[in-house]
C-alpha cells in the first residue's frame, strides 16, 4: 500500500502551462505589450516573439512594435547597454557571455559591440575576475591543487572572461604554478 501511494506521488504528471490568452484587437495587443514592459525590459526581437504568442491576427504585431519604438519603449541600443552594464557590474560576467546572451535575445551585433565597448571602458575585466576568484576561494575547502585550479579556470571561462585575463589572474594567485590548459570548446567559442 505504501509503495502504491509513493508511486502515485512520484509519478503525478506536472501541470502544463496553458498558452497565453489570445487578443483580437491591436489596442489589446498594445496593452499586453505595455504590461510586459512594466515587468522587465525587452529587446525588439523578444517583444515580437511575445506578441506573436498573444495575437490572434499577426498583422497587428508590426504596428504595435512600431508604436513602441516610436515612443522609445523599445530600443535595442539602450537595452544592450543596460543589460551589459547590469551583467558586468552586478553579476560580474565577462564580455563573451554577455555578448552571447544578447545575441540569443535577438539584439543586433552593432548594438552589442557598442554596449560592450562602453561598459568595459569603465569596468576592468581583471578586477571582475579577481572578485570572482576571491569569492570562490573563500568557499574552497582544502589546498588549492591542480584540479581545483582547473575547475576555477573553467568556471571563469563559462562566466565569459578571456583566457588571457583568467591565466594572468590565476598566475598571481598560484605564483606562476598553473597547469597547462588545453583549448576547450568553450574557450574556442569565446574567441580566445
Amino acid at each position: 500500500m505504501l509503495r502504491g501511494l509513493l508511486a502515485s506521488i512520484l509519478f503525478v504528471p506536472m501541470r502544463q502551462r496553458s498558452s497565453p490568452r489570445k487578443v483580437s484587437t491591436e489596442q489589446e495587443l498594445y496593452a499586453s505589450a505595455l504590461r510586459a514592459l512594466m515587468r522587465r525590459a525587452y529587446s525588439i526581437h523578444e517583444m515580437k516573439d511575445y506578441l506573436e504568442r498573444r495575437a490572434e491576427d499577426q498583422e497587428f504585431i508590426s504596428p504595435v512594435v512600431a508604436r513602441l519604438r516610436e515612443l522609445k519603449y523599445l530600443d535595442d541600443a539602450r537595452y544592450a547597454l543596460d543589460y551589459s552594464n547590469q551583467h558586468a557590474k552586478l553579476r560580474r560576467q565577462g564580455r563573451f557571455r554577455i555578448a552571447r546572451e544578447l545575441r540569443t535575445r535577438g539584439v543586433p551585433d552593432r548594438y552589442i559591440d557598442a554596449a560592450l565597448e562602453t561598459v568595459f571602458a569603465e569596468t576592468d575585466e581583471s578586477t571582475l575576475v579577481r572578485v570572482r576568484v576571491k569569492r570562490r576561494l573563500a568557499h574552497l575547502r582544502g589546498a588549492l591543487d591542480q584540479r581545483k585550479i582547473a575547475s576555477l579556470y573553467r568556471s571563469l571561462l563559462s562566466a565569459g572572461f578571456s583566457s588571457d585575463v583568467i591565466r594572468a589572474e590565476l598566475r598571481g594567485i598560484t605564483h606562476g604554478d598553473l597547469p597547462d590548459f588545453t583549448d576547450s570548446p568553450a574557450e574556442n567559442e569565446n574567441g580566445a
